[in-house]
């Protein structure tokens, strides 16, 4: 691409397009990064830089750009139907796909309900929730709350903020959210007392199982999502298990909770169902609340919820070649390797004068920086300086994004261990400059 078309495309870019989280007023002061093309763990820009995708673009992707099986697999599904709606009729990849997860999810979950994106695989496991319990009786139908962690997120729309937990994105939708009761850290005993007093009017509980993305990367002590299974059960309140983030291998198993063998009652399924290719979402439910939807038609137990492109087949082909892709190339049986990797080159990080702590989960890790360690003193909001790391990294060949002042690392799977020692060489020589300034 020629010197002045460069230009009128970051131009566009700036003038044209409202970027999501994103300040604008700063970012139209920037030169625009401007992705053309990947292959592998790699992005290459309309300049020709190539840089290794540190965050896995949103942390969807998992085996890499442009793999080949998953490309045939959308072409071939091209060549047959773009999309079919899902309302009151059937397509073959929705059911195929459909019949697939359920063979890898946790045993209790039966049926699938797709959506979108992660927010809206959130906003149907709380209106399903909440109907549920509506549908089962009078003395049911106190149980309208939901009980959620501090800090968490759950995605954008207004009943996923409603369960979310973190002020800077969420504070001024207060006004249009509906309440919920808060846990504070992952504290069993508050949770109990919590659903002892008020288990008659909590629908649902909803976590993120085993560790907090959007928050931080912030991890789970041993035991806690079992805890809360527990003290679900004994209540008889739903849980809600969020694997928007955590699913399919991010924690170094297919989905985060087989780490303590807990079974929701709902689960939310995104980002990598389709490989980071296309967007779909599928809400897991188990028999027990599927048969409370099912009636006569005067009955109006219908869920009344869904999204034109709700089982796309272009999505769900692409989900098919995503799970075949698991199987064959035996993802999961290569992480722990590269997880103890990334655990190695890490410890270098745990010893820097500006790095209060560093968090891993399988290939989910967070680097949390301060201006002073001693003493725990965060740096100033105003000099983001995570976010002027990142932008170092990046003339290094490596894109980032920040968490506030938590460096995020969130590789694909599919990364390399020469591409791995690459990342976190570049990240360690930029914390160095921008911290020594």
């Amino acid at each position: 691409m020629k010197e002045d078309e460069i230009q009128k495309i970051k131009d566009l870019d700036r003038n044209l397009i409202w970027h999501p989280f994103t300040q604008m007023q700063e970012y139209q002061e920037q030169d625009p990064l401007i992705i053309e093309r990947a292959e592998g763990c790699r992005l290459f820009d309309v300049e020709g830089k190539s840089y290794i995708d540190g965050v896995s673009s949103l942390w969807l992707n998992v085996h890499g750009h442009r793999h080949p099986a998953l490309d045939e697999a959308i072409r071939k599904q091209l060549d047959k139907v773009a999309h079919s709606t899902l309302l009151g009729i059937g397509n073959l990849p929705s059911v195929q796909l459909a019949e697939q997860l359920l063979k890898i999810a946790p045993k209790n979950l039966s049926k699938v309900f797709y959506s979108d994106n992660g927010s809206t695989s959130v906003e149907v496991a709380l209106k399903m929730a909440f109907q549920y319990w509506q549908q089962r009786g009078a003395e049911k139908k106190k149980k309208t709350h939901f009980l959620t962690l501090k800090n968490a997120y759950h995605g954008d729309t207004l009943g996923s903020v409603s369960v979310g937990g973190i002020d800077l994105f969420h504070q001024i939708f207060h006004p249009l959210l509906f309440k919920t009761q808060a846990l504070e850290n992952f504290d069993l005993s508050q949770a109990e007392a919590i659903l002892r007093e008020r288990h008659h009017e909590i629908a649902a509980c909803i976590v993120e199982p085993m560790i907090q993305g959007a928050a931080g990367m912030l991890l789970q002590p041993a035991g806690f999502l079992r805890g809360m299974r527990e003290l679900c059960d004994r209540y008889e309140v739903l849980l809600i298990c969020d694997e928007v983030a955590t699913g399919f291998g991010r924690t170094g198993k297919m989905f985060a909770v087989e780490h303590e063998g807990v079974e929701p009652d709902l689960m939310c399924l995104a980002k990598g169902i389709t490989g980071g290719y296309l967007p779909l979402a599928a809400t897991l439910a188990t028999d027990e609340i599927f048969d409370g939807f099912r009636g006569k038609f005067e009955e109006y137990k219908t869920f009344f919820h869904g999204h034109s492109y709700t089982g796309n087949p272009l999505a769900c082909a692409a989900a098919l070649a995503n799970l075949e892709i698991f199987s064959q190339e035996k993802v999961l049986a290569q992480l722990p390797k590269k997880i103890e990797c990334f655990r190695k080159g890490l410890e270098r990080f745990t010893t820097h004068p500006h790095v209060k702590e560093v968090r891993q989960l399988g290939l989910m890790m967070g680097i949390e920086l301060v201006d002073d360690k001693a003493q725990g003193k965060a740096y100033p909001l105003e000099l983001r300086t995570a976010a002027k790391v990142c932008l170092e990294a990046r003339k290094g060949g490596v894109l980032l994004r920040p968490l506030g002042d938590v460096l995020v690392l969130m590789p694909p799977l599919a990364i390399s261990e020469v591409e791995s020692t690459q990342v976190l060489d570049v990240l360690f020589a930029s914390l160095q400059r921008i911290t020594e300034k």
